[in-house]
């Protein structure tokens, strides 16, 4: 399912930005756009995503920037400083001839520089917390949308229990029209003694009349679709089966079928399912 989420908040003289942003897939994939602040939070950032989503393409944006109208105020690590400083003289004097360390080597070395306003544990703090109210916000948007889905769902199931109800009205009809007909197909065969047409004809009959089977379980498949939404929860993946389900009776309805109306309420069954399915891949 899609999903969208941007929150800010200000950490001292810093502003910590995330997004969080979705869009359909049947598996969860988390994809990280992390500072490089951040990246020892992105374990616990994984973590913490995976317990709130199960299915979707998820990418997780962090920044940070200054705040407006401050300046960067950075701070050397003197304590460092000076252990690197004793290093470089030892070196230098077992080896003359080796290059000293230059100012913005020193300056990148790790931990040299720091943000006295937000230190990098403080940073991880942060961002996993704002990462989790993100999250709230941004399952609420995918459950506005859930809705939508759920009403979609709905409606086709709808359509289909009508045309369901229709046709079994009409079943006894149509089994009487194909009976005729087959009557008639079996006059002209006993007409000619031929014993191979009448068995043949004999078991087709007996294989189409025999829809009653395939009514019933596609009107149970569909009450169950109705209870599972009305659960809620995450029903993508039951959603799904009864999906495959309903199709297959669609299709055996199709192949048994003993008149237009029958076929064309096949083709209209996998129709709908299919419409259904698409949406059901993407819903959690």
């Amino acid at each position: 399912m899609t999903g969208y989420a941007a929150l800010t908040r200000e950490i001292g003289q810093a502003v910590l930005a995330v997004e969080l942003k979705s869009v359909n897939s049947r598996f969860l994939d988390l994809q990280f756009r992390l500072p490089e602040e951040l990246r020892p939070a992105e374990p616990a950032l994984r973590e913490l995503l995976a317990a709130g989503v199960s299915r979707g393409k998820l990418e997780c944006r962090m920044a940070i920037q200054p705040a407006a109208g401050t300046a960067a105020q950075l701070a050397v690590n003197e304590a460092l400083l000076a252990a690197l400083a004793r290093a470089q003289r030892t070196v230098l004097d077992a080896l003359p001839g080796a290059q000293p360390l230059r100012v913005g080597e020193v300056l990148h070395w790790p931990g040299m520089l720091a943000n006295e306003e937000a230190g990098a544990e403080a940073l991880r703090v942060a961002g996993v917390a704002l990462v989790k109210t993100a999250l709230a916000e941004f399952a609420a948007t995918r459950a506005r949308e859930g809705d939508k889905l759920k009403d979609m769902i709905l409606e086709r199931i709808d359509r289909m229990q009508a045309r369901l109800a229709l046709i079994q009205s009409h079943v006894p009809e149509a089994i009487a029209a194909y009976q005729e007909k087959l009557a008639a197909r079996l006059r002209e065969a006993l007409a000619t003694s031929d014993e191979e047409r009448i068995r043949h004809e004999i078991a087709l009959f007996g294989v189409k009349i025999d829809i009653a089977e395939e009514l019933n379980r596609l009107g149970a498949h569909l009450e169950e679709v109705r209870r599972v939404l009305a659960a809620g929860g995450a029903v993508g993946k039951r959603l799904d089966f009864l999906m495959q389900e309903l199709n297959r009776e669609a299709n055996t309805l199709g192949s048994k079928s003993v008149s237009k109306e029958l076929s064309d309420t096949s083709l209209e069954f996998k129709l709908l399912i299919e419409q259904m399915r698409e949406q059901i891949q993407n819903i959690e």
